[in-house]
């Protein structure tokens, strides 16, 4: 059993096709297809079933690929390790993050860690709540900045680091648009432009409009911010952002106002997988964030 067939294993059976797998492993085709089936003929069973035109996995390859994952989780903290062991400034710190702080958070942070550690490396992945806890969880991913801030979980903990407020935006000819501040209720007959069901700011959104003594009428949908603010700016709807992504300049721009009543916020927090001690790296810029926040 060669290591490769079980990275093959492990890329086929998350894009549930071969081609797909090949293409991101920068192979030929065959080659995977080969390297699978020499993988099947040594455990002696079948890993994968075909349906249409996508592979799935079989009840023992969900099996297999459990204890495969996390091999190969261990192999690459090993490996890290023995780097950092040799030049502890030329490490790699995996992180994941919200789309909603890739805008100006995530690479403030990242250019003042490198002014003094520029040699250490980042590999980035942008994930939902859900699917960030689940990467932490599972040793995929050192850190994550995560919102809102998990006050209790099994697998993850960490801490807050910031508490940002969300301020109500509208198209600029709107007749609320001269105002500074504004209760939600203002907004209660408006078409609201929301993020999709899977994105934690929506419920957030929700739960304040709830507050607020309605439930808003959801006529757009988006998944990314940018997408949320140019709908708003068009007349679209109104929505409601968190001020770190409502920076960005120029023409197609809504109008920003205070909500106070309620006072809508989120919380941003960095997690780490539980009871795991870090690669010396990543704890690095761990402390380096507590403080970069304080």
């Amino acid at each position: 059993m060669e290591l490769r067939q079980l990275q093959y294993f492990v890329k086929v059976a998350r894009k549930q096709h071969v081609t797909q797998a090949a293409e991101e492993l920068h192979v030929a085709q065959s080659a995977v297809s080969r390297q699978i089936h020499m993988l099947e003929e040594e455990l002696g069973v079948d890993l994968f079933v075909q349906k249409g035109r996508n592979l799935h996995l079989t009840s023992v390859g969900h099996l297999f690929l459990s204890r495969v994952e996390g091999i190969l989780t261990d192999l690459e903290r090993a490996v890290g390790e023995i780097h950092e062991f040799l030049d502890p400034e030329a490490g790699e710190i995996r992180i994941g993050f919200p789309h909603s702080l890739v805008i100006n958070l995530l690479p403030a942070v990242i250019a003042a860690f490198k002014k003094n550690h520029p040699n250490v490396k980042f590999r980035l992945r942008q994930g939902t709540y859900t699917s960030l806890i689940r990467d932490v969880s599972k040793g995929e991913i050192d850190l994550a900045f995560i919102s809102p801030f998990p006050e209790s979980h099994d697998h993850v903990s960490g801490e807050i680091l910031l508490t940002e407020e969300l301020f109500a935006i509208i198209p600029s000819d709107h007749i609320l648009a001269d105002y500074t501040s504004i209760r939600l209720e203002q907004l209660k007959n408006e078409p609201f432009v929301m993020f999709s069901e899977e994105y934690t700011l929506r419920t957030i959104v929700m739960e304040a409009c709830l507050k607020a003594g309605f439930v808003p009428k959801i006529e757009f949908e988006g998944e990314e911010t940018d997408t949320i603010r140019g709908l708003v700016a068009a007349g679209m709807g109104v929505s409601l952002l968190p001020s770190m992504a409502l920076l960005e300049s120029g023409k197609m721009q809504p109008v920003k106002i205070r909500v106070t009543d309620p006072q809508v916020t989120r919380t941003v927090g960095l997690i780490c997988r539980k009871d795991v001690k870090l690669p010396l790296v990543a704890e690095v810029f761990r402390r380096f964030l507590y403080e970069y926040f304080k």
